[in-house]
Parts: C-alpha cells; structure tokens; sequence
C-alpha cells in the first residue's frame, strides 16, 4: 500500500468515526430532535461539516428531518436496529427484571448496555415512590465509571481490560474531581467487594444510584440494571437490600442470556 493509499484509507476512517458521533448523538436525544449547531457541538465537528455529515445520512434514510427543530434517526436506522435486535437486545429478557427492581425498590429501575466506553440505558420504569430522579432516560450515554450502571459493568471487567480503561481515560476535566482515577478506583474495588456499585450523587448531587452488572454468554459484563432516586432513599441501612435485589434480579437475567446463547449445549 502506497502513501496515497493510506491516506485515503485514513480519510475514510474518519468518515466512518464521524458518521458514528453523529448517529450516536442523535439516539442520545431519545427521540427529541437535535439542530445541526447542537450536533456539531456534541461530536467537535464544525457546523458546515456536521450538515454535510446529515444531509448525507439523511439521503440515505439513516436520519430525517423534524421541521425547523433538527434531525432525528431515520427510518433505515430503524430497520437496522430492528435487524441488530436479535443478536444484541436483550430488553424483553430484562424488562420483568427491571419491573421487579422497581417494585421492590420503589425506586426508577433501568436496564444499561456496554457499548465500548460508554454505557446506554436501553430502558426505564418508574418504581411508586414519588420522588425520583431524571439523570436517566432511555437513550442516555455515559463513559464507564461514571453513572452507576457504567460503573458496576467496569468493576467487573478483567484487570488487565479495567486497568486499560484507567490508563486512557480521564474523567475529571467533565465530570470533576470524584472521577478522578484513584477514588474512581477505590469505588471499583468496593463494588467488586459487595458485587454491586453505589453512586452517590456524583453526577447531579442530591440524585443517588445502585447497579449490578449482567454478564453474557462468554461471562463478560455486557449490561447492568440500576435503581435511581433521592439520597435519603439510599442509606447505609437501605443499600444492602437494594444491592440484593440488583444482585438477584441481575443474575436471573444472565441466566435467561445464558439459555438464549446457541452454543449453550455445547460440551
């Protein structure tokens, strides 16, 4: 392969990597359309380079305009996440497990993905406690280490991957000195120990949360369900049963992906 070659294989690399900030801005918007200023500022794009990214997409059905309001995911990128489903969604193995979260709790349940760094809360419900907290919502991304669904699948990754997580990122800049590595470290090890995470108030202050992680078929931590609400909720006293509810609700799902898995007959 010569320079111009690489050059140009380098170019369609960034194509690719911007395409992707662009769709991924868009699915955290849950629905509400973003305007082109707002995506060029959420993916470091310039404006001109944001509309040409959209309109493109947009020709190919994978985003759609919404009026003067913006743009939202398009019809293609419906059918490509209905396609994807089966493989990756596992929202109606988890969805009584969330529900049963919310019940007990009387917290806002949620079940989160893994998708690289991030976590992406794939979905809610309400427990009947009438103060909640709305940090979350379907469609949210976080990196790992931040809220608590990201923080519980990070715990339980392997050293060797947890540990090249910390290397590379920083948290502090965005999200302020708690995240910083050595007392996001010390919150690891903590949920390793208990086998479920406690946030407190780290992203909106006063807004506590708790997360066990859901492993896949291959025993890595791909998913995780939460439970979100007021700080006096989430007490010392409270936070064991929380956690054993998580625990539990948390395993019955890696059980059900478990069943699901095509090689689980395999010897």
């Amino acid at each position: 392969m010569d320079v111009s070659e690489v050059i140009v294989a380098e170019q369609g690399a960034q194509v690719v990597a911007r395409v992707g900030a662009v769709l991924r801005t868009l699915s955290a918007r849950a629905g509400e359309p973003a305007t082109t200023a707002r995506v060029a500022e959420a993916t470091g794009l310039t404006r001109p380079t944001a509309h040409r990214l959209l309109s493109a997409l947009a020709a190919e059905g994978l985003v759609d305009r919404a009026g003067a309001e913006g743009w939202v995911l398009g019809p293609e990128a419906y059918i490509l996440g209905a396609v994807a489903a089966d493989r990756y969604d596992i929202t109606e193995l988890a969805r009584d497990a969330v529900r049963e979260v919310a019940r007990v709790t009387g917290e806002s349940a949620f079940l989160s993905a893994r998708r690289g760094d991030e976590s992406v809360c794939l979905l809610r419900e309400e427990g009947a406690f009438p103060l909640r907290s709305h940090v979350l919502y379907e469609g949210i991304r976080f990196p790992l280490g931040v809220a608590s669904a990201g923080l519980a699948m990070l715990a339980m990754l392997p050293d060797r991957d947890r540990e090249a997580y910390l290397t590379r990122t920083d948290l502090a800049p965005s999200w302020g000195a708690s995240h910083a590595v050595e007392p996001l470290r010390a919150r690891l090890a903590a949920a390793r120990t208990a086998g479920y995470v406690v946030n407190p108030g780290l992203i909106v202050e006063g807004s506590w949360g708790m997360a066990a992680a859901i492993f896949d078929a291959a025993g890595r931590p791909a998913w995780a369900l939460s439970a979100t609400g007021v700080e006096s909720r989430f007490s010392p006293a409270r936070q064991p049963a929380i956690g054993r509810v998580l625990l539990d609700q948390a395993h019955a799902v890696t059980l059900r992906v478990r069943e699901r898995s095509p090689g689980r007959d395999r010897a």
